[in-house]
């Protein structure tokens, strides 16, 4: 009883809304177009969001911590003698992988080359304020003033040196070398696609890829301006040295190059997105025009776009007024905008054809806003929740966080504006209908004794049929000549209804099912960065030649131990030493015993003897002298020096899968720091993508999809019946099941990007699916074959038009050379396609064998009518039997 009191009163009200609308269209027409022409003058507030890390690492996670612990131990201006590329990136940065057409880079001529280039890049000048700035101005330094620089070039001046004296070049190690002076070096990172001279560690045979590295200081806001130049001047010379020496590859990469790359995604769509916004424009046209030239409606299609248009300028320049920045994963929210805005508009078309044509155009309005507005309302008010529970701050990805905090905006506005703007445009193409005008013209279309008066050309363009009589609320007989409204009811309808073919639709969905599952069980994390920028760059180019050449190692992962250890004991040295086995490693400490070794001294020694060998003795060796940076000492009450921060670096050995494997170390080596005596942390730049990415990019998932149950669940008692719900909830957990499925073996996996489109397709599939459900549960009398055809032809128009414009204005994304829109089009594209699958095939099959039921409300029916009947019968008897008496 509850539910059908609430379900009237929100229709009652809806039904006055419409009236209301109807009764001032010129200021509901006017009013968003003024505030939109308003709003969009912020743009000149318009500014891009530059810190990638910021938008795509998650923001509450123990890598960021760790990071921020190891830069106050160990900051880059300790790190004098050397620096890992994988390991710090202080700033501004230059890279190049240099490879070799034929052969190997170690040849004498490509040794060259190498040197040249790396003379090249140190001469590169940037004109500023009268002064012209190199490398040698910009560069890190170390203890003797000199430019850091890598140990391979050190490495290829050795080996050029030794061949111009006529002196045997000896073979490099790898990945561990040694230089001239006696220092071990690890060059895994900067020597690729290596060729062993005989397996362990004897030397390199060939090797097919070097890597440079080129560290700049940004100390100050000048030295900040002069390194962005010189990161583009890099760049430009590469280009121009690769084209004087094509047998040389080169493979630039800067610190601006991922935030360069990843907002070049909205400069390469800018055109694909206009002609996506013309072929939506004219299938809206068409879908909403027909034969006759009265009841047809081009300029409500038109419409349709101009209103989502303008909810998307206003609600980008509250954005702009609200000091909001751009990045690319704001090209979904149009495309979230249009989805949410063409159900709308053409279920508000389609409810306006089933009204009554005899009816003020007012009536009509105010039927349509009753008919269509409450479950518009409702799947309105679902896109807030889930999109809401994304913008909320449980999110830890920021650029989710922010793109449902707009999509929220967004949303709000474009319900407003359909309300609003389309709905007081639908009044003014009333009247035109009303007074039988040309909805092109406007001119009065003569009526068909007079129309048959005048030539062909002119009868071809003012043919109308005139109704005389009054017309039955939903009767489509006029509408019968539009092309989607007569293949629905004339074919589509009996067809999918059609006992010999409900088997094979039944038949397809569990084919469907089964390759979902298959999908589903493939589903794999998307932290690679490449995968949110275009592919044509730079990035790509890079990534792609390091997976190649570098992929054999993993990059540096720094091991810190942050308090003070008994180093000096046996067993407390048996567990670093276990702790490590097993990586490439780069450790002062194992160094430190072999030197003990080597004098034959014990390693158990005192704490005072242990820290004074080590500070006297090994590390005044010069071969040692750059272990300095790896130690930190205090000195303590009683005037001696302990040890009370260090660090070691590890390098694993990895396959192709490296980031896999990266992820399962980092968590490996965490759960081994939390139950060992010694207290250490590992770090690399790259545990800050990987660090919780997983449950990160999944939650504001998870979190929407509970909400939007919670709301079908307590909005149980506004729906014309408990089981549209129902149905609604199995429908949403099958598409989103099979679009998780398909776009896994379409080769989209679980990113950022990926997961706001499957919160969309929560909204989308209930966008679709609830008013087909509804008019079902609503359907008393006759069958359940007889109430699907009809909710086919009441819902299945306006959702078949959606379709086909929405999947129309996708298909130009896919023509966008960028990961980032390849993956918004596979999701959004299998959203759409496996919707309509379910809408148009499967629920009006399911429906026909499956509750709810219209045979115990038609029993229902058949009793209380009978009961009534025998009712009447006692009636009259009683009353023969009295007359009788009084008769006697």
């Amino acid at each position: 009883m509850l539910r059908q009191v609430l379900h009237e009163g929100l229709k009652t009200s809806f039904h006055k809304l419409g009236h209301f609308v109807a009764n001032h269209p010129v200021f509901f027409a006017s009013a968003p177009v003024l505030l939109s022409i308003l709003l969009g003058a912020s743009f000149s507030r318009y500014r891009i969001e530059e810190n990638v890390e910021y938008l795509l690492a998650p923001k509450h996670s123990l890598a960021k911590i760790e990071g921020n612990l190891v830069d106050s131990l160990f900051p880059v201006n300790r790190s004098k003698h050397t620096l890992y590329s994988d390991l710090q990136t202080p700033g501004r940065y230059g890279r190049v992988i240099v490879t070799s057409r034929k052969g190997s880079v170690l040849e004498p001529q490509h040794v060259d080359l190498v040197l040249k280039l790396h003379s090249t890049i140190t001469h590169i000048q940037v004109p500023m304020l009268g002064f012209n700035y190199t490398f040698a101005h910009l560069c890190l330094l170390d203890d003797s003033k000199n430019c850091i620089v890598d140990d391979i070039l050190r490495a290829l001046e050795e080996m050029r040196t030794a061949r111009a004296s006529n002196r045997t070049v000896l073979p490099l190690r790898y990945p561990i070398t040694r230089l001239k002076d006696g220092r071990e070096a690890y060059i895994g990172h900067q020597l690729g696609g290596v060729t062993p001279v005989s397996s362990g560690r004897e030397g390199v045979r060939t090797a097919r890829a070097l890597q440079l590295t080129y560290y700049l200081q940004a100390a100050s806001p000048l030295n900040e301006v002069v390194a962005a130049r010189w990161e583009l001047l890099f760049c430009k010379e590469l280009e121009s040295f690769g084209k004087a020496h094509p047998e040389l590859g080169l493979y630039p990469f800067t610190s601006s190059s991922l935030q360069r790359d990843f907002q070049r995604t909205s400069h390469v769509s800018e055109r694909p997105l206009l002609f996506s916004l013309a072929v939506c424009l004219s299938l809206a046209v068409l879908c909403c025009s027909m034969r006759d030239c009265v009841r047809t409606k081009p300029w409500l299609g038109l419409l349709a776009l101009v209103t989502v248009s303008l909810a998307t300028l206003t609600s980008a320049g509250i954005f702009n007024l609200a000091g909001g920045k751009y990045n690319s994963t704001y090209l979904g929210i149009p495309f979230i905008m249009l989805g949410h805005g063409l159900f709308g508009t053409f279920e508000m078309l389609s409810s306006w054809r089933r009204t009554r044509e005899d009816q003020h155009v007012k009536e009509r309005v105010a039927a349509v806003f009753s008919d269509c507005m409450l479950p518009f309302t409702a799947s309105t008010a679902l896109h807030l929740v889930t999109f809401g529970i994304g913008a909320s701050p449980f999110t830890n990805i920021e650029a989710v966080r922010l793109f449902c905090r707009n999509a929220c905006i967004s949303v709000l506005f474009n319900y407003l504006y359909i309300l609003t703007f389309y709905g007081s445009n639908l009044v003014f193409a009333g009247y035109l209908e009303n007074n039988y005008r040309h909805s092109l013209f406007c001119r009065r279309v003569p009526k068909p004794e007079l129309l048959q008066q005048k030539p062909a050309w002119y009868r071809f363009l003012m043919y109308t049929h005139y109704n005389e009589e009054a017309a039955e609320p939903g009767d489509l007989r006029a509408y019968e000549t539009h092309l989607l409204v007569a293949f629905m009811k004339r074919y589509y309808c009996d067809w999918i209804t059609n006992t010999y073919v409900k088997p094979f639709v039944v038949l397809f969905y569990l084919v469907y099912v089964s390759f979902a599952l298959m999908g589903y069980l493939q589903v794999s994390e998307g932290s690679d960065l490449s995968n949110v920028v275009a592919t044509e760059t730079s990035t790509i180019a890079y990534t792609r030649a390091q997976q190649r050449y570098f992929s054999s190692y993993s990059p540096v992962i720094g091991f810190y131990i942050y308090e003070s250890i008994e180093y000096w004991n046996t067993s407390v040295q048996e567990d670093l030493l276990e702790y490590t086995k097993g990586f490439e490693r780069i450790s002062w400490f194992e160094s430190y015993l072999n030197y003990l070794h080597g004098l034959n001294i014990s390693t158990s020694l005192s704490r005072s003897n242990f820290t004074e060998h080590l500070r006297s003795g090994f590390l005044r060796q010069p071969r040692y002298l750059h272990f300095s940076d790896d130690i930190i000492f205090a000195k303590r009450a009683d005037g001696e020096f302990d040890v009370v921060a260090s660090r070691m670096f590890l390098v694993a050995k990895t396959t192709e899968n490296k980031r896999e494997e990266m992820s399962i170390l980092l968590d490996t080596l965490r759960k081994l720091s939390l139950t060992s005596r010694v207290k250490f942390i590992i770090f690399n730049p790259s545990f800050v993508y990987m660090d919780r990415y997983a449950s990160s990019v999944g939650a504001p998932l998870k979190n929407s999809c509970i909400a939007a149950l919670f709301l079908l669940f307590f909005s149980t008692f506004l729906a014309a019946d408990p089981l549209v719900n129902a149905w609604l909830t199995v429908t949403v957990a099958s598409v989103e099941f099979g679009v998780v499925g398909f776009m896994t073996l379409w080769q989209v996996e679980l990113d950022c990007m990926s997961v706001l489109c499957l919160i969309y397709g929560v909204n989308y599939a209930v966008d679709s699916s609830a008013p087909l459900v509804s008019a079902f549960a609503l359907g008393r009398e006759s069958t359940r074959t007889r109430w699907v055809k009809v909710s086919l032809e009441r819902h299945g128009v306006p959702a078949l038009q959606s379709y086909v414009c929405y999947g129309a204005a996708l298909l130009p994304l896919a023509a966008v050379p960028s990961n980032l829109t390849r993956t918004l089009f596979r999701c959004l594209f299998l959203t759409a396609l496996i919707t309509a699958f379910h809408c148009l095939a499967i629920l009006p099959v399911l429906l026909t064998f499956l509750p709810p039921s219209k045979r115990k409300r038609r029993e229902r029916k058949n009793v209380t009518e009978n009961q009534e009947e025998i009712e009447c019968v006692e009636m009259a008897d009683s009353t023969r039997v009295v007359d009788q008496i009084t008769t006697v």
